[in-house]
């Protein structure tokens, strides 16, 4: 199968319809052989009915619906998991990606041996409220993860099979999938300046908590990047520090009492000193780290069940 198209969606039930029929449209045209993966991350609304109706005119179509609502990561992550296709292309359901721009990212994977493209909606039509956090956060992940993108949450992306069957996407890092990508080894990321619309129907599902959340998975993302496989690196480097400054301060106190014993000056006991609690509250501290960071190594990373997510009907 040449493509898959994943499409995570909430809500969207006047807008299936006309995406399956512009996505069927473009995939006849260039002769393509695909599947659409339509990902119901818990609606309300009538979406999973329509999802099922469009099943049946087109066999190309495939649906997954959840339980309960987890989220866009975890709906990513599913349909990440139920593709087939050699090149594997994400959109938004709400129509305000093209899946025009489909053939050309296409072509780039399979000519240029590209691991991921990412779109960039150069020319937005977001309110401002949504687009400065946006290039705050573009600018915060490009200094932190040394990938040149301008756009790292265009919905609109492209990636080898490799890649998707790699990596593993959950809580609300589906912002920083080029930034998973290239910890997990795949280096040749690109961008792709592609078409933004104005949203036809419904209202976005994303309110200001996601900036907050955000801004902690890319925390997250850095330190499981970097230290992830090694967090002894990060937790036992930190508590020696935290210990020895405690044992120098501690023994500072101890010579300098004894040194004003030997030379029959008055002293303080040592209980009396304000620099022998901080000495003690280093010691405790860098022994807590050291063990946070042992624990951390024999855990490793992950508990397995994290990406566990209640799937109430299928359609394959």
């Amino acid at each position: 199968m040449d493509i898959s198209v994943v499409v995570p969606l909430f809500n969207e039930d006047e807008s299936l319809p006309e995406l399956t029929a512009w996505i069927d449209k473009v995939m006849i045209a260039n002769n393509f052989s695909y599947e659409i993966i339509l990902v119901d991350d818990g609606s309300t609304d009538r979406s999973w009915e329509v999802i099922e109706d469009l099943r049946l005119q087109n066999p190309a179509i495939k649906g997954i619906k959840f339980r309960r609502n987890y989220g866009k990561s975890a709906a990513l992550n599913v349909g990440f998991e139920a593709t087939q296709g050699d090149v594997v292309i994400t959109m938004d359901a709400d129509l305000q990606d093209s899946p025009d721009e489909i053939p050309e990212l296409y072509r780039r994977i399979k000519e240029e041996k590209l691991d991921l493209i990412s779109g960039w909606k150069k020319k937005r039509y977001d309110p401002v409220t949504k687009t400065i956090p946006t290039k705050l956060f573009n600018a915060a992940t490009r200094k932190m993860s040394g990938i040149e993108l301008n756009d790292f949450n265009c919905g609109l992306k492209a990636y080898r099979s490799d890649v998707i069957k790699t990596i593993e996407v959950y809580g609300e890092m589906h912002r920083y999938i080029p930034v998973i990508a290239k910890w997990a080894g795949f280096s040749k990321i690109a961008e792709q300046v592609v078409e933004h619309r104005a949203r036809k129907y419904g209202t976005t599902k994303f309110g200001f908590s996601r900036f907050i959340n955000g801004f902690l998975d890319l925390l997250s993302i850095f330190f499981v990047g970097k230290f992830g496989k090694r967090p002894m690196h990060f937790f036992g480097s930190l508590g020696v520090l935290s210990f020895f400054i405690g044992i120098i301060m501690a023994l500072y106190i101890l010579f300098e009492k004894k040194y004003l014993i030997w030379q029959g000056l008055a002293y303080r006991d040592v209980t009396d000193q304000p620099l022998f609690y901080l000495s003690l509250v280093a010691i405790v501290v860098g022994s807590q780290m050291f063990l946070a960071g042992f624990i951390a190594e024999l855990l490793s990373r992950n508990a397995p069940e994290r990406n566990q997510y209640l799937i109430e009907k299928e359609l394959r």
